[in-house]
This record gives structure tokens, C-alpha cells and sequence, in this order.
């Protein structure tokens, strides 16, 4: 589910992103108008996962130009999102501009929660009901900066999550083709499930343009997953890039393995990246297919290079399985199923508890932790934890000693280990 925060300028939605995200990766200033390119993250709650897009502050009738593009954006935002929290600060009270953005929202027909923000004493709980003139539900008092009604707020939240797997649907893989516009994911479908397709069954997904469409012939058996819905494309013109990524997360989180299409001619570009690390949130398996292939000049280590660039650019997370096709000749494409295939079974793959620690603790007494402050860190017992993708808790006295470089070493030895190869690895370090 996409949910995205919108409101006008300097209201605290940044803030509030930071907190739904554990993360500090938006710019927090007084400032207003700071926030300019989108922001996407991961959010939790009860067990429930969401995406959620920080926007920036929407200003109407502005001749400014970064204004402009922001206003556009926060538009497809609107669109796209399945929740909208409409942000609004109760030490201004309402403003011309929360009208506005009001107004817009009452037209959009979507699942809107009204976040009143900064609201950190009862009377300004009083105060918070003069926004109960915008007509969208009861008001939810929140201060995102010291977290006060934030468990309110995602309880609400989580109601509007919906199970993951409609009840006709299949325990079956979940493969989704992700790229940037023109890359040929229509003709990647189209190669598989064209003319000699067994069983075409679309399900409606989770989300409103979703669609799983079965794929069964050549001992194969998966959903591809498309939103191939009918979309509104007056807005989308001039914000390609950003509707694209919208779209990619919508897909992503339908999917066990994701199919990324670059274009060979164009190499790996920045959207490519920011689509990996969406799949890298929501622990996704992932192939690239390297598209397009047969426009390009070759020489003898033309495959080779090509790769390690794309390595480099994905870095730290390389162990992922290239293919280099043509789409539109169908090449390689039973490559493709085989590597998703494996990517879907490597994601799935438990190691029991004895072989882990058999493994694992001769690698961690040739090479343990470094010490820090003086202080011994020993890690005492590993296993794998039951959750939907490769997550593994280490146990030890000094949890909060044990620093990224580490744990990456850690992550690159259970993979030399064991075959995770195409799949985000979580590493946790607990308290013994």
C-alpha cells in the first residue's frame, strides 16, 4: 500500500516522514520549500508493511517554477496513493493554502486521514477542532517531532492495509517486470505469456490497477504481475520519471522476484537505481535484464565490462543475476524464468539452526567483530528468523558495539556459504 503525506509548505511532513521511516532521510529545516525530489520509504506497523512518499509542500497559483513541478508531483502523488495524510499545523490554524489543499483532496474520492500536527499540550487538542471545517473525518492529533499520537495515527493506518493474497489466488511465485519507460516490459510480457499461452487467469491484486496474470506451460508455473491499468496522462507529461517510480512501487510490493529491464543502449541511469533500492526496501528478489542487447556492438569482453559496471553502480548489493537479452527476438527469455526461478527458491531458503551455527562460528572466530572501547564483542549463537525473505539474528553481548562493516562481512559469508544469490539479506544483532 502507498501512502502518501501532502499538505502545504513547512507543516512538518518531512518530520513526520523521518518518523514513519525510522529514518533521517528527508531535510528537515524551518525554512519551507526544502523538500524538492520525491522521497520514498518503508514503514511498519503490527506487522503490516507500507510505502510512504514524502512530498513537498503544495502551493497553488505559484509562479515559481520548482513550485510548479512540486505542485504536478504532489498531483500524481494524490493520485496514485491508495491513503493520503493531509498534513496541517495547529499553531497557524487554517490558512488559505489548507483550503485549497483541502478542496482537492474532498474531489480525489481517496481514503484520507487528517493529521493535525505539533499538537503537544491539551490546549492545542482544543485548537484542533476548528479543522473539523474541512469535512474529511475527525481530526488526528499528532507531534511528529517528539512522536506524541503517532500510535493513533499507524493504528488507523494499518486498517486501511488489506491481506496480501486475495483468496482465490494461488501459493504460487509473484514475478513482477519493473523499468524505466521504453526499456520493453510490454514486450517482455508479451514474449511470455503471448501466443502459446496455457492458462491466462487475471486476478485483480491488492491494488486497484494491479493484475496477476498465471503463467503455465514448460513445466512453469507463476504470476507476472503488471499494473496495466488505464491511467489519467494529462498530469504525467513533464513527471515521467517520478509516475514511473510510482508505478514500479505498486508492482514491487505485489512481487516475490522482480524483473528489471535496462536499456543496453542507454546503461544503468539514476531512476534504474532508485527501483533497486525499492526492491532492496521491501526485500525482493531480483534479476536485471540487460535489454536490447542486439543494438549494441560487441567485442570480446563487451558482456564482461558491461557487467562489472553494473555491479559497481549497484554496489553493495552484487549478487545479482545479469542477462543479457532481446526481447523483441526472444533472446534468452527461458533464461530469464530459470534465474527468477532460483532467485524465488534462494529468497525462500532456510538453514537450520545447527548447520548456521556450524558455519557461521568458524567464520566469526577466524574473523570476529573489533572491539570497541576496549570491549570484547562475542557472538555466542545465530538462527535464522521466519519471516518472507533471508533475515538472520545474531546473538552476542555488545548488540549495539557491532558496526555496518561488520555486519556486511557477515552478510558476503553467508552468501559465499550459501546460495542466496539474487535476494536483500537482513542481518539483526541481539542481545544474549
Amino acid at each position: 500500500m502507498i501512502v502518501a503525506i501532502v499538505g502545504r509548505p513547512n507543516v512538518g511532513k518531512s518530520t513526520l516522514f523521518n518518523r514513519l521511516t525510522e529514518t533521517k532521510q528527508a531535510i528537515v529545516d524551518e525554512v519551507s520549500g526544502v523538500t524538492r525530489d520525491r522521497l520514498y520509504g518503508k514503514a511498519e506497523w503490527t506487522g503490516k508493511e507500507f510505502s510512504v512518499i514524502d512530498t513537498g509542500g503544495y502551493i497553488y497559483n505559484s509562479d515559481d517554477v520548482f513550485e510548479g513541478e512540486i505542485r504536478k508531483q504532489v498531483d500524481i502523488a494524490i493520485e496514485e496513493a491508495n491513503l493520503i495524510l493531509f498534513v496541517v499545523d495547529v499553531s497557524s490554524g487554517i490558512t488559505d493554502m489548507d483550503d485549497t489543499v483541502a478542496g482537492i483532496l474532498r474531489k480525489s474520492k481517496k481514503n484520507i486521514l487528517l493529521i493535525v500536527n505539533k499538537v503537544d499540550n491539551n490546549a492545542r487538542i482544543l485548537d484542533s477542532h476548528e479543522f473539523y471545517k474541512f469535512g474529511l473525518g475527525d481530526p488526528i492529533c499528532i507531534s511528529s517531532i517528539n512522536g506524541s499520537g503517532t500510535g493513533e495515527m499507524l493504528d488507523q493506518i494499518a486498517s486501511f492495509i488489506e491481506d496480501e493474497n486475495p483468496g482465490n489466488e494461488l501459493d504460487i511465485p509473484k514475478y513482477t517486470v519493473v523499468g524505466r519507460p521504453n526499456v520493453g516490459k510490454s514486450s517482455l510480457i508479451n514474449a511470455l505469456i503471448g501466443e502459446e499461452r496455457n492458462i491466462v487467469t487475471p486476478i485483480s491484486g491488492t491494488t486497484r490497477d494491479s493484475v496477476h496474470t498465471r503463467y503455465n506451460k514448460f513445466d512453469q508455473d507463476f504470476y507476472l504481475v503488471d499494473t496495466a491499468g488505464i491511467r489519467k496522462k494529462g498530469k504525467v507529461t513533464e513527471n515521467l520519471e517520478f509516475y514511473s517510480v510510482l508505478r514500479s512501487i505498486r508492482s514491487i510490493e505485489q512481487a516475490d522476484v522482480c524483473l528489471l529491464l535496462i536499456d543496453a543502449t542507454q546503461g544503468v541511469e539514476s531512476q534504474d537505481l532508485s527501483i533497486i533500492g525499492l526492491i532492496q526496501k521491501n526485500n525482493k528478489g531480483l534479476v536485471i535484464l540487460v535489454n536490447k542487447w542486439d543494438l549494441i556492438e560487441k567485442e570480446t569482453n563487451t558482456s564482461k565490462e558491461f557487467t562489472e559496471k553494473i555491479l559497481q553502480k549497484i554496489a553493495p548489493f552484487k549478487d545479482v543475476p545479469i542477462i543479457f537479452t532481446s526481447v523483441i527476438n526472444k533472446q534468452r527469455i527461458h533464461k530469464v524464468l530459470e534465474e527468477a526461478n532460483e532467485v524465488y527458491e534462494n529468497r525462500r531458503r532456510k538453514i537450520t539452526t545447527s548447520k548456521l551455527n556450524e558455519v557461521m562460528q568458524e567464520v566469526i572466530e577466524a574473523n570476529g567483530p573489533p572491539s570497541l572501547k576496549g570491549k570484547l564483542i562475542k557472538i555466542k549463537y545465530i538462527t535464522q528468523l521466519n519471516t518472507y525473505y533471508p533475515s538472520f539474528a545474531f546473538f552476542c553481548n555488545l548488540p549495539q558495539y557491532v558496526k555496518e562493516p561488520y555486519k556486511r562481512f557477515l552478510e558476503n559469508k553467508l552468501r559465499e556459504k550459501f546460495n542466496f544469490r539474487g535476494s536483500p539479506i537482513m542481518i539483526y544483532m541481539r542481545k544474549k
